[in-house]
């Protein structure tokens, strides 16, 4: 497997493509990362954050 990075796709995303970004680089359905995020968001924790983080600091493709 070569190495890939973690960028924002420009097509076939949703909201801001952090879901789909994790799940091309890690060769999994964007719809498990997806139902995956939705999921941990009924635990306690930062979850909300960690996407926005996420959408400010990964690069476009």
């Amino acid at each position: 497997m070569g190495t890939r990075t973690l960028s924002r796709p420009r097509h076939g995303r949703r909201i801001a493509g952090v879901c789909a970004a994790i799940a091309r680089r890690y060769d999994w359905s964007p719809t498990t990362v997806r139902v995956c995020f939705l999921l941990s968001c009924l635990l306690p924790g930062p979850q909300f954050l960690l996407y926005i983080a996420l959408w400010i600091l990964l690069p476009q493709e």
